[in-house]
């Protein structure tokens, strides 16, 4: 006869909390997030046309 396996609860609770809490960081990283690379393309491009529309302003 096989012996039962014995499953340590806290644990097994303690593990499944934290799965859970990474499936919804995820979910919300999808949802929300950018990587700090998109971001700061982003501001660089921004920068880059800022530069550009100021150097083609008329001075009347």
């Amino acid at each position: 006869m096989a012996q039962p396996t014995v499953i340590n609860l806290n644990k097994a609770r303690k593990q499944k909390a934290r799965a859970a809490a990474r499936s919804q960081a995820d979910a919300n990283a999808a949802k929300h997030g950018r990587t700090k690379a998109e971001k700061l393309a982003e501001k660089t491009e921004a920068q880059r046309i800022r530069a550009q529309l100021d150097g083609l302003k008329r001075d009347d």
